[in-house]
């Protein structure tokens, strides 16, 4: 897309593609390969990273910023063989990076982020996981604020809730699963469901992070 060398890049099989478990927040435990280590292509002569979701085509100002950010020091490093856990981080990065240089879309960026706290979460580095997750309900906001009447609205507005339960922001999370509930207009019934669990499970997290307080804070909170 950048320099307009072609690549050969890899990719998981479906056959390898085997789930164990899936989070509230669409994260998949995968049981071998996982296949969202490949989800980012490195261009191994410029170093310009994108996924699937990229508009497709490069101003001359996209590459002139590009080359002068980041491509001047590119060192040639190869992702486009197998990678471990290291050289997806490092690809989801370096794809953020280009990402905001490009000026893609906060859909764009708010997926990658997204991404970048699950890599974190394989690891189970939960400070980490944390810190993007915030990174990414952020931009998920930006996006409904933007592109609130798109199609996919109530999947949008189910993860800016679990997100927000997910960082201890309950009574967001419990407003956010409301609006879907509440929306006559909203007809996507697995999004309807998945926001009345988890409106529920969001009720027991603040019943259970109340448990936990001082009682001079419970007293002070209640």
């Amino acid at each position: 897309m950048c320099c307009e060398q072609p690549f050969n890049t890899s990719r998981v099989r479906p056959s390898f593609k085997k789930a164990t478990v899936t989070d509230s927040d669409f994260c998949i435990h995968y049981k071998a390969v996982n296949p969202d280590y490949y989800v980012v292509r490195v261009c191994p002569y410029c170093g310009f990273s994108f996924s699937e979701s990229f508009s497709e085509s490069m101003t001359a100002k996209h590459k002139s910023d590009y080359y002068e950010k980041l491509g001047r020091s590119w060192n040639a490093l190869d992702l486009t063989g197998e990678r471990g856990w290291n050289e997806a981080l490092q690809s989801y990065k370096l794809a953020l990076l280009c990402a905001q240089i490009k000026g893609e879309k906060d859909r764009v960026i708010a997926g990658l982020l997204h991404h970048i706290a699950w890599m974190y979460r394989y690891k189970g580095n939960k400070e980490q996981e944390s810190r993007f997750l915030q990174f990414a309900l952020d931009a998920y906001v930006r996006v409904y604020e933007v592109e609130g009447t798109d199609v996919n609205n109530a999947r949008l507005m189910y993860l800016i809730g679990e997100l927000n339960r997910r960082l201890g922001n309950y009574h967001k999370a419990v407003l956010w699963f409301g609006r879907v509930i509440n929306d006559k207009s909203i007809m996507d019934a697995a999004m309807i469901r998945a926001s009345r669990e988890q409106w529920v499970q969001t009720r027991e997290d603040m019943l259970a992070a109340q448990m936990e307080l001082p009682e001079e804070m419970k007293q002070g909170s209640s």
